[in-house]
């Protein structure tokens, strides 16, 4: 039977000893439920947007991510792509315009339209029409799910997507995405952090409250990140 590594973070190796949970079962249910999962996203035959719903697969997306998807189907088809990659997937959200995962951005000083322009300047895939998800694409989506289960949510929006995509490492998206500036550990503590301020805000006006996010994600993850950097400069010593 062929040996697969799998690597882990210092306190959950030691949590893992500790318990003497049987590791090799664990991971092979869960790769077992992830290789099904990217096998049907793989599988999806998109049909015609004014017919169809491509997005119809996706049952616990939002409706903003289920928005993001079809706006991602819609450019792979404008540009002639052969499959709906992760950079399509980055446009949609881009171009939605209005979900968590751009204030994620903002809240991490990464500017939404810095990274449209370097995704312009990201080399285009193979020519075709896009009936399909590129590989990279589904394993992206599939990590978005991971994502947001991860983090207790029976749902799956746009900020899960966001993390989706940078913790992809094949497609052009996460690393369009990763060249200016996200990085999957404080970009998933932004999220926590967002989600947190905006719960707030939101029971403290009684409505939309999207353009305190920033400066409240920011005072929530300062003593996180100044740990982060005294720990850093501790292993560099």
């Amino acid at each position: 039977m062929p040996k697969i590594n799998v690597y882990l973070p210092d306190e959950l190796a030691d949590s893992v000893k500790a318990t003497g949970v049987p590791v090799s079962a664990i991971c092979q249910r869960a790769l077992e439920q992830s290789v099904r999962r990217v096998s049907a996203i793989r599988a999806t035959v998109l049909g015609d947007l004014e017919t169809e719903d491509p997005t119809a697969q996706f049952s616990q997306f939002t409706e903003r991510a289920r928005v993001v998807v079809k706006l991602a189907v819609g450019q792979a088809r404008e540009v002639g792509a052969a499959t709906v990659g992760t950079e399509h997937l980055v446009h949609g959200m881009l171009a939605e315009g209005t979900n968590l995962a751009l204030h994620v951005l903002r809240a991490m000083e990464i500017d939404p339209a810095h990274v449209s322009r370097a995704l312009a300047n990201a080399e285009a895939g193979p020519e075709g029409t896009a009936t399909q998800f590129s590989g990279a694409a589904a394993n992206a989506l599939e990590l978005t799910v991971t994502e947001a289960l991860a983090l207790g949510h029976n749902y799956v929006g746009c900020e899960h997507l966001l993390l989706g995509l940078v913790g992809e490492p094949d497609g052009t998206g996460g690393q369009v995405l990763r060249d200016v500036g996200v990085e999957l550990r404080v970009a998933r503590r932004t999220v926590v952090a967002a989600l947190t301020g905006y719960t707030h805000l939101r029971a403290q006006t009684g409505g939309d409250a999207a353009g305190m996010i920033a400066a409240v994600v920011r005072q929530e993850l300062r003593p996180v990140l100044e740990r982060v950097e005294r720990l850093e400069q501790r292993a560099g010593d």
